[in-house]
C-alpha cells in the first residue's frame, strides 16, 4: 500500500562462535565495514530449513542482501572482495595476492588439519557431535605441531609489515581466526614466540576483533588473558 516502507533485507552470517572459518568471515565482514547480522546454527541439528540453503550442513554460510547464499569461507571472503572492492583483502598485486592465498591455504588446511582439528575439534566439537571422548595422542600431537607453526608465524611477522606483506589481508585474518578460537581453550603458549604474540596483539586491537573477544561461548569460559589487549 502507498506510505508503507518495504522490510530491508537483512544480510546474514550462520556461524558457529569456535569455528575458525566462521571468525574469519566476521573479521573480513567487519574489516570491510559490512553490516551483518548473526545467527548460530548447530549443524549437528541438521535443521531442514538450513539444508535447503546448504545441503553440505557446515558453516559459515552468507546470505546477501540480494539474496544470494554463498558457501564454505574462501567463496565467501572472495565475493566479499568482488561484490564489496573497498578495503581489499585479497592483495593489491598480482605477487601479494599469490601470497595471500598461499597463507591463507597454509592456515585453512595445513594449520586446520595438524593443530585445530587436533585441539579444538578433539576438545569441544567431538562433544558436540557426539562421537565419544577426546584422542589423547591427537591432543598431544595438536600441541606439538602448534610450536612450529607459532614459529613460522613469528618470523612471517618479523619480516613483514603483515603475514602477507605490506597491508592487512585476508592471510591475518585467517591465522586469527584459529589462533583465536584456540586461545578461547586456553590452548595457545604464547611464550613459545614473542614475535608472533605480538602480531596477534595488534590484531585483538582492531575493531574487527572486539565481538570476538566479548563473546562466550555457553558451558566454556576463556582464560584471562583472552580479552586482554596487553596479555
Amino acid at each position: 500500500m502507498e506510505g508503507e516502507s518495504t522490510p530491508q533485507a537483512m544480510r546474514i552470517l550462520y556461524h558457529l562462535p569456535l569455528s575458525p572459518f566462521s571468525r574469519k568471515v566476521r573479521l573480513a565482514l567487519a574489516e570491510k565495514r559490512i553490516p551483518f547480522d548473526l545467527r548460530i546454527e548447530r549443524i549437528w541439528e541438521r535443521r531442514e530449513e538450513f539444508l535447503t540453503i546448504n545441503p553440505a550442513c557446515t558453516v559459515p554460510v552468507l546470505q546477501d542482501v540480494n539474496g544470494l547464499v554463498v558457501t564454505e569461507s574462501y567463496a565467501i571472503c572472495e565475493y566479499l572482495d568482488e561484490a564489496y572492492p573497498d578495503m581489499p583483502l585479497l592483495g593489491r598485486t598480482l605477487a601479494e595476492r599469490a601470497e595471500v592465498r598461499r597463507l591463507v591455504g597454509w592456515f585453512d588446511d595445513k594449520f586446520n588439519i595438524e593443530v585445530t582439528r587436533n585441539l579444538l575439534e578433539e576438545k569441544q566439537m567431538k562433544r558436540l557431535l557426539g562421537r565419544g571422548n577426546p584422542d589423547a595422542g591427537a591432543i598431544r600431537a595438536g600441541y606439538a605441531n602448534l610450536r612450529s607453526h607459532l614459529e613460522y608465524l613469528g618470523w612471517l611477522a618479523e619480516t613483514r609489515a603483515w603475514l602477507a606483506g605490506p597491508n592487512l589481508s585476508l592471510a591475518d585474518l585467517a591465522a586469527a581466526a584459529h589462533l583465536s578460537a584456540l586461545d578461547y581453550m586456553g590452548d595457545v603458549d604464547w611464550s613459545m614466540s614473542e614475535a608472533a604474540k605480538d602480531w596477534y596483539a595488534r590484531m585483538k586491537s582492531r575493531p574487527s576483533f572486539r565481538p570476538l573477544l566479548a563473546e562466550r561461548v555457553t558451558g566454556t569460559s576463556p582464560p584471562a588473558h583472552y580479552a586482554d589487549l596487553d596479555f
